[in-house]
């Protein structure tokens, strides 16, 4: 349970979230602040290794050190076991299913018929995995929802909750860059530190109170998808536009107890038939 209530209070403060971007994009606007780039962690390849601490939830990191020596007190570092995160966290990330591409607005990209299959196929598939799913969070966009509410049809009982945060959009400058797409640096500033804080909100080892392991359902976006799973398993972010994923393809995560992170799949479709693929 403690690892919903941190979920809801993440979807409470999305708008919260939103206003501090935009302000923030203003302030830099009104000063004449030009090459913006998204608030994000960049790839540093000098530092090497893994950083076991990446979520800031590693045990050594939560006792606070000796004011004078900036040590850690030894009778503290007794008290390491009561810090240890004992929970595995399973985040499956959903990409949307196909949605009405020439709409102009949000509310009317709304999902096709093929589309509607597509999310039929996908929460049959999470239903053949008969795991206990925990919280279905979808993005606050028109055809995440559409998606989701459909998925939920095959997880009966299944708390549904909505995240502005979630939404779409360009989270950091591709590398190598494309000719096709190309966001204004304004974009890439806003976007990214959303998406950033998403990330942040979302994909993490559980919580000290969390006792049993969990299974948690998000429904998203491509973009926001394969900016996670570079940040997850500390590859350069910028790689994000080097991978596609499929309309209600399965892109699942696994955070054990000690930090270390796994991506058991990306953007399985294997359960769709061929004629019903799309990107």
């Amino acid at each position: 349970m403690a690892f919903r209530r941190a979920v809801q209070l993440a979807c409470g403060i999305a708008g919260t979230a939103a206003v501090v971007v935009a302000a923030a994009s203003a302030s830099q606007r009104q000063r004449g602040d030009s090459g913006l780039k998204a608030a994000t962690v960049s790839w540093s390849p000098g530092t090497g290794g893994w950083d076991h601490n990446w979520d800031k939830r590693e045990p050594i990191s939560l006792i606070k050190p000796n004011q004078k020596n900036k040590e850690v007190p030894e009778d503290h570092i007794a008290q390491l076991e009561n810090y240890k995160v004992k929970a595995t966290r399973h985040i499956f990330l959903i990409r949307h299913s196909q949605y009405e591409l020439s709409a102009t607005t949000d509310k009317d990209r709304v999902l096709t018929a093929l589309g509607r299959e597509q999310a039929e196929l996908t929460g049959q598939r999470l239903a053949s995995l008969g795991l206990n799913y925990d919280i279905l969070i979808h993005s606050s966009m028109t055809r995440a929802k559409e998606t989701a509410t459909i998925i939920r049809k095959y997880l009966p009982g299944l708390e549904m909750m909505s995240c502005d945060l979630l939404r779409e959009g360009a989270p950091i400058e591709p590398v190598p860059p494309i000719s096709h797409w190309k966001p204004e640096a304004m974009q890439y500033h806003e976007d990214g530190a959303r998406i950033e804080a998403a990330f942040r909100r979302y994909i993490h080892r559980a919580d000290l109170k969390q006792q049993n392991d969990s299974y948690e359902v998000i429904v998203c976006h491509a973009n926001v998808i394969r900016y996670f799973v570079c940040r997850a398993l500390q590859f350069p972010p910028e790689g994000w536009l080097r991978m596609c994923l499929n309309n209600g393809s399965i892109t699942w995560l696994t955070i054990r107890p000690n930090g270390r992170v796994a991506l058991r799949t990306l953007g399985d479709t294997g359960f769709m038939p061929p004629d019903k693929l799309t990107r």
